[in-house]
Formats: C-alpha cells, structure tokens, sequence
C-alpha cells in the first residue's frame, strides 16, 4: 500500500556538518572540502540508483559539478553557524516503475528551483538490503541561497521564518502528494496518498459525511520500526513462509506494527464490502425490485468472498441502516419504497427470517458447519489486543555522515530508511 513520507533537515555547521560531506555521502562520491581541508570518499558506497542536478536556468555551468557545487555553498557562508544546505527526505511509491519514480522526483526538484531558485542536487537511493524492500526513497539537497549568474546570492528567507516556513513546506507536502497521485493514476492503482494529518483527513470524512472513513482514520500514527527490527521482522516472516506456519511478530514494535495494519487492512474489507453492497442494493431498486428482494442481492454480493452467520450479521446491520434513510438518502440508492413504519418494520422483519433460512440451509449442504471468522471478529480480535507502552527509543544522530570506509563497509546507508 502506498504510503506517504516526507521530512526537512537542515545541514548546519553548529552541528559539525558540512554541505560538502552531505552531498558527497548520499551522490556516492569523492569531494574535497577545500573550507575544512578533509577529503570526504564514498565512492564505495552502494545503493544509489541515480543522481542528478537541477539548477535555475541562468546558474553558472560549474553548478552542475557537484564538488564545485558544495564547496561555493560553503563559501557563500561566513558564519560559524550557518545553515549550509537543506535535504528533504522523499519517499517513493514502490507501486511504479524506476522510471515514474526518477520522474516524479525530478519535477519536485525542478518544483523546488522554480519556487526558490535554489540549486538542488538529488540522490535516488534503493531500499536498504536489511530493510523493506518497498522502501524507495530520495534525499533532495538544496542550497540555502538562490543562484543566480553571478553565483549564489540571497538566503531563502521563506523557508527559514517561522511565519512562513511551516506554510512553505506544507505546500510542498501538497505537492509531493499530487505527483505521487498521478504516478499512481498512470499505472492503474487504486491507492493514493495523502499529506495531510490522520486528525485533518477523519475531520474532512466526518464533513463529507463518511462514517467509516473517519472510524478507520481513529489512530495513532503507524510506528516506526527501524532498520533493526525490521529485518528481524522480516526473517520472521520469511521463516513462517517457509514452514507454512502463520507469521508472529517477534519485536514489541513488530507486534504494534502488524496489528494496526491487520486492523487497516480489516476496515478496508469492511468498506468495500459495505459499498458494494450499498451499489447492488441501489441497482436492484431502480430496476423495481422490492426492497426486500434489493436486501437479498445485496447481501449475496457483500458476502461473496466470505460466507458465516457473524458476517451476515454484519452486512445485515448495515443493510438495515440502508433501509431505514430518510428521503435525501434514498435518492442516492433510489427512489421508492414505503415511508410509513409498519411497512419498514415488516420489510426487516422478512429479511431477517429470509437470512436465518438462508443460514440454514448452508449449514445442512455443507455438513459440518465450519465458520471463518467474519471481519467484525477479526477486527475486535485486533483492536482488543493488549498493547503494552513501548518507550522510543533514542536512536543515533542519523544526521552523522559516515566518513571512515569501516563504516562504509558495515552499513549501506545511514539514512534509517523511510517508512513504507
């Protein structure tokens, strides 16, 4: 499933980090601080998939040499200080090609120069061998100053204020969402990703009247697992795979993180079971059929991929719920149908009786009666799990740039890999 990431971090030289470095570190490449005197070497490093930069029309040519790049970065700055450079950390749809992914990524840089006129350097790093493999990504380096002919000038005041910062990058998490979209729209997923907040996006279903929407966005954020657990996870999985056994988390953050996703992937087959039977009862009353006869093909088709007594429970709920709307919501299933209450009652009362036959007569062809659990079970199974407190945490300054080849050798990439 497509999911939605992106951060901003700030290359500063309080910090003890340098554009020069960074940029050196996520291109896989050798470049010589000339400020400092160091040499940064990562031509070893692997996982980069492919780098490229994007400059205002009217730079200079050495802006696309990345070394003389950095380096004029460093030397616009005077201050001990300074802020060097800014990376926004993107994750990529694993649902599209290598392609649409350079693509869409490549547009939000030349969206980046457009805006601000910066410079911007980007790094498409493929997913991590330890971790998830979903797990593309792109760190995006961006100068501090515009460029312009004469080299770099002016700060990107903009984005530092704390007035308009927040708007800025904001508007660019927009941004980043809408490319994504359209990659998704292009290859035929149904998927799609939003930028805002689980608290914004239920708060936009309860306006629109969307029910359940707002019920499955009532979560806390997805946990973070980190490349440690994640591996453990994933030999987890690939053991139980193996012997044909069900998959058990064997980390605290694993056993979290599968059961908000089991509860997800349990609201989402609630929901599709719940419009399609909303869409069949629709169909089978405007073509005339009464409403109990329209109950009837809607429950069939609600509970074509799982048959029981709690799942016919479950759709007969919202059956019922179809059936009782007011006049505005039935012109959405259709119109007709009796408004007085004994005819409603009696409507229920022969759909009820119809479902228990119906029930019955299952339980006889088939002999013994072996139920799947419904998804109303499953997802109380989920959410009535006990869920201990897990204290985060504290992990190791990621901002660090690798620069021994020991380290280099040891860890692929230091950047803890995006959340997919």
């Amino acid at each position: 499933m497509a999911s939605y990431h992106l951060s901003v971090k700030t290359i500063k030289r309080s910090a003890g980090r340098t554009a020069t470095a960074a940029g050196a570190y996520r291109a896989g490449e050798r470049i010589e601080c000339q400020r400092e005197g160091r040499v940064h070497d990562y031509t070893r490093k692997q996982g980069i998939e492919e780098t490229f930069i994007v400059a205002p029309e009217n730079a200079p040519a050495w802006a696309q040499d990345r070394s003389k790049l950095w380096n004029e970065a460093e030397a616009s700055e005077t201050r001990r200080n300074s802020v060097t450079a800014r990376e926004w950390e993107l994750a990529l749809p694993s649902e599209i090609s290598a392609e649409d992914r350079s693509q869409i990524t490549r547009e939000f840089a030349e969206e980046l120069v457009s805006r601000y006129g910066v410079a911007v350097d980007v790094a498409i790093h493929a997913p991590h061998r330890e971790g998830d493999q979903r797990n593309h990504h792109a760190h995006v380096l961006t100068s501090t100053r515009r460029l312009e002919p004469e080299g770099f000038t002016a700060k990107t005041r903009v984005l530092d204020s704390a007035k308009t910062g927040g708007v800025e990058i904001e508007q660019m998490r927009g941004v980043w969402a809408e490319l994504q979209n359209r990659a998704l729209e292009r290859v035929g997923e149904v998927e799609r990703v939003d930028h805002r907040s689980l608290e914004k996006q239920r708060e936009a279903a309860q306006e629109r009247g969307d029910t359940l929407s707002a019920e499955e966005l009532d979560r806390d954020p997805e946990l973070k697992l980190g490349p440690a657990a994640n591996s453990m996870e994933r030999r987890a999985k690939s053991m139980a795979e193996r012997e044909g056994r069900e998959y058990v988390p064997v980390t605290e953050r694993g056993a979290v993180v599968h059961a908000a996703r089991q509860a997800r992937a349990a609201f989402r087959e609630m929901r599709e079971r719940l419009d399609i039977a909303r869409e069949t009862y629709g169909i089978e009353r405007e073509a005339g059929e009464g409403r109990v006869s329209a109950g009837l093909a809607a429950l069939r088709a609600a509970t074509s991929k799982e048959r029981g007594p709690r799942a016919s429970d479950d759709i007969r709920e919202r059956l019922a719920q179809i059936t009782e709307r007011d006049g505005a919501d039935r012109d959405e299933l259709g119109r007709g149908g009796q408004s007085d209450e004994e005819p409603k009652r009696s409507a229920q009362e022969r759909l009820r009786e119809a479902l228990d036959k119906g029930q019955g007569a299952e339980r006889d062809a088939g002999g013994e009666d072996r139920e799947k659990p419904s998804i109303r079970e499953r997802l109380d199974d989920v959410l009535n799990k006990p869920r201990e407190r897990l204290e985060i945490e504290d992990e190791p300054n990621k901002d660090r740039e690798v620069e021994s080849e020991k380290e280099i050798d040891r860890e692929v990439d230091r950047d803890r890999g995006l959340s997919h």
